[in-house]
């Protein structure tokens, strides 16, 4: 998963589409450049990079300081010297500096507000949409970073300083959203043509992005009605938390006679008998593999339809939640909460039109899901030959006995997480990137007070081209009060930078007590932190933090992390994210990378994970970490087809949730017979090839993500369709070496990944996968990508 691309409260919307989603509570100076050391290797294997001495030093470095904790320990010694801040940001070179960051974003940003508001020549219309983008930017600034910091840093005092800092910011932007002066002004500038003409598609895309922002936020709607949005904002969040926080099953716990539960884990069965019977409870990691073991089928009824009811009091919030959300929708002028969402930074752009791709990709993926019903029926007939039909019970049961004899003859996880360290797997990383976009990743030494942990890594992105382009953070190793959760942070996005600006920022050094020193108005204007001159044009650069939970290193032996195949996939996924992050440095934060279309910002990651299967990419780095053997691919592809091998009875599963969050988004909401176990129970029966839930379950009341995508999680599947196809199309589903073809990676960047969110995303795929039908979008575009589910199967 990416974590600031999915949809924040609606309160919060003008300002900006994407870096707010972590607003609730984490469930989740002078010019300083560091040189990296000067490298010696002896020992340590090392694996062929590029010709060039530079690129072959860094190759092997990149190796090393993931994978040999001696090698990082000599090559992370922080000199003395002065306290840069965490990220070099100036501001942050203690807890307090946090506020003090705050509090100078604010002033500029009240001095940004105020001359928005006296705009009243064309050449100041003119600068209206840049001003608001920079408006944006000063307080993502702020929001961003310390969003990250105060669920990711482990000291205590940093967090709580971030979040007053956070809240503060917060604060403002609840003012903003309640001046109509700023909507009025955009409104103005976008009605004269004199304005309109010398802007930029980039900037046109802004300006619509923005006045969309206005317009879900009821800023252009009389006192009461902005009144009754906030608090209907307000309850909206509130009933949200509570719906995944306070999460139950109508029945916490199923009690089984021992004799029933033959098949468990004999282990696990013992350590929950209590008084003859197996005490499982029902969400639960042991109740989840005793459906898939246990042989009575009675005691695997009871169990799913424990694990498959929600308690009463989950399905009351869930639907008090949509309630209000048809009521803000309908408040805003919107048909339904679909109609809201969908119409904000969505290639769907309509409820209609994702119906029209969920219902073309059940049919196409309905024959192979029907086949695999077929196959489990008829491995249970073997057990019971008057058997007709499968239960709901049964499907976990049976499709965990064929894939049995696959597991036997699948490797052992640790003999091919061997060909797989950290270290290795970041080396092919950086070979991918520069066969491919001409980029490489280079390990930086941190300076002091740059990172929030020893065990950050810093890499600088260099392009062949134009140098370093972007700072990536890599925070990659378990520990105890880190959150398991992978995720790709933007700390900073890309964003060019007036003439008018760093001069303003400059002057404000003199004038501003709380601004640390700098060395010029380039750094002044970006805190201190990265920014670009290429071709005189001033950049921020993009930096982005990448947290996962791989093993930490064996420091005794020098023993490398190892990762399993599923989070070497993990890593590609995130790095996905990255890399679109990196090459989208658009000219505006509010389209910069991953701030696109919400329905396009999981095509890079997904895609990488095909990059991650390849075999001419693992060829290029996958070794063993003793031996330096190359990886036999077979091993990969046993782990494939076995992971795959009811695939297509899961895509109908998440088609049914998909259309059950449409449903409880549209205008049914509204009525007074809306009940949501009838509607998840028809969507089933309608559109499933398994057994339904039967009458009395009510699982909707465990969909957490009801919560946060409300009304986008086809998403997933719609990204899934198109990473699919841009495999196949653009690199030939990897044959003939297509994945490492530099043209192949220039076509993806130059029609896609440049443009992030600053270009219609449907022209974006058009002319990616040559497929002018795709151009204008809406429903037939939909359904055209929906047909395309079946390509593999």
């Amino acid at each position: 998963m990416i974590r600031a691309s999915i949809r924040p409260r609606q309160l919060e919307r003008w300002v900006c589409s994407s870096c707010l989603f972590q607003a609730a509570p984490a469930r989740q100076l002078r010019r300083l450049t560091g040189a990296a050391k000067t490298i010696t290797v002896a020992t340590y294997p090392q694996i062929p990079a590029s010709e060039a001495t530079g690129a072959r030093q860094d190759d092997v470095a990149l190796r090393s300081v993931f994978d040999s904790p001696r090698f990082w320990n000599d090559f992370s010694r922080v000199p003395g010297g002065m306290n840069v801040g965490l990220f070099r940001n100036a501001f942050l070179q203690t807890p307090d500096g946090f506020l003090t960051f705050a509090r100078v974003s604010l002033r500029r940003a009240r001095t940004i507000v105020d001359k928005v508001l006296t705009t009243s020549s064309v050449d100041e219309y003119r600068a209206i949409v840049r001003h608001l983008d920079r408006l944006s930017d000063i307080l993502c600034r702020v929001l961003d970073m310390a969003d990250f910091v105060r669920v990711t840093h482990p000291d205590p005092t940093v967090q709580r300083k971030a979040s007053e800092a956070w809240d503060m910011v917060y604060q403002y932007m609840n003012e903003l959203n309640t001046m109509t002066g700023l909507n009025d002004q955009l409104a103005i500038a976008m009605a004269n043509p004199d304005v309109t003409s010398v802007w930029s598609e980039e900037e046109k895309t802004v300006a619509e992005v923005l006045k969309l922002d206005f317009t879900k936020s009821a800023v252009n709607l009389p006192q009461n009605y902005r009144d009754r949005f906030v608090q209907l904002s307000s309850e909206i969040s509130a009933a949200g938390s509570a719906f995944v926080q306070e999460m139950m099953p109508e029945q916490r716990e199923i009690a089984l006679p021992s004799s029933q539960v033959r098949g468990m884990d004999p282990i696990q069965a013992r350590s929950l008998t209590r008084g003859g019977k197996v005490h499982l409870p029902t969400l639960s990691a042991q109740a989840a593999l005793a459906l898939r073991t246990v042989h009575d089928a009675d005691a695997r009824k009871a169990i799913f339809y424990a694990s498959r009811t929600a308690s009463s009091r989950s399905v009351h919030i869930l639907e008090y939640m949509m309630r209000l959300r048809s009521e803000l929708a309908t408040l805003s002028g919107f048909d339904s909460y679909a109609h809201l969402a969908l119409r904000d930074r969505m290639m769907a752009r309509s409820p209609e039109a994702v119906t029209e791709f969920l219902r073309a990709l059940a049919k196409s993926n309905r024959r192979k899901a029907q086949q695999e019903m077929a196959e489990l029926l008829e491995e249970k007939t073997k057990f019971d030959p008057l058997a007709t039909r499968l239960q709901p019970w049964d499907k976990e049961y049976f499709s965990n006995i064929i894939r049995q004899p696959m597991r036997s003859k699948e490797p052992r996880a640790d003999s091919l997480s061997a060909y797989f360290s950290l270290g290795v797997v970041m080396q092919g990383l950086s070979r991918l990137f520069t066969q491919l976009y001409g980029i490489r990743l280079v390990p930086k030494a941190p300076l002091r007070g740059e990172t929030w942990h020893p065990d950050v890594r810093r890499l600088d992105v260099i392009s062949d081209t134009d140098g370093r382009v972007a700072v990536l953070y890599c925070d990659l190793f378990y520990r105890a009060d880190k959150s398991p959760n992978p995720a790709h942070f933007t700390l900073r996005c890309s964003r060019e930078m007036s003439r008018d600006e760093m001069a303003e920022v400059w002057q404000q050094r003199d004038e501003d007590a709380d601004m640390p020193q700098f060395s010029s108005p380039e750094h002044a204007a970006n805190d201190g932190m990265a920014y670009s001159s290429q071709g005189g044009t001033v950049k921020q650069l993009p930096t982005i933090a990448l947290v996962c939970d791989f093993p930490q290193m064996s420091s005794e032996d020098d023993k490398p992390a190892l990762l399993s195949f599923f989070q070497l996939e993990t890593l590609f996924h995130e790095m996905g994210h990255a890399i679109h992050s990196i090459l989208a440095r658009t000219s505006f934060q509010n389209v910069s990378g991953t701030r696109c279309a919400t329905d396009l910002a999981e095509l890079p990651s997904t895609l990488m994970e095909y990059f991650a299967a390849d075999p001419s990419v693992l060829a290029l780095f996958a070794r063993h970490y003793k031996t330096n053997e190359p990886l036999p691919y077979e091993l990969v592809a046993q782990r494939i087809h076995q992971a795959k091998r009811f695939e297509a009875s899961e895509t109908e599963n998440q088609i049914v949730l998909a259309m059950l969050d449409q449903s409880l988004h549209s205008p049914k909401a509204r009525g007074h017979n809306f009940d949501s176990t009838a509607i998840f129970h028809s969507l089933q029966r309608t559109f499933g090839s398994a057994p339904p839930d039967p009458a009395g379950t009510r699982w909707q009341g465990f969909f957490g993500h009801l919560s946060g995508y409300g009304s986008t999680y086809y998403s997933y599947l719609f990204d899934r369709v198109l990473a699919q196809r841009v495999w196949d199309v653009v690199f030939a589903g990897g044959t003939n070496r297509g994945a490492l073809r530099r043209e192949n990676g220039e076509h993806l960047k130059e029609s896609l990944l440049k443009w992030g969110g600053g270009r219609d995303p449907w022209k974006c795929l058009a002319d990616v996968l040559e497929e002018k039908a795709l151009a204008e979008g809406g429903e037939q575009a939909m359904a055209l990508v929906g047909s395309w589910g079946s390509s593999k199967q």
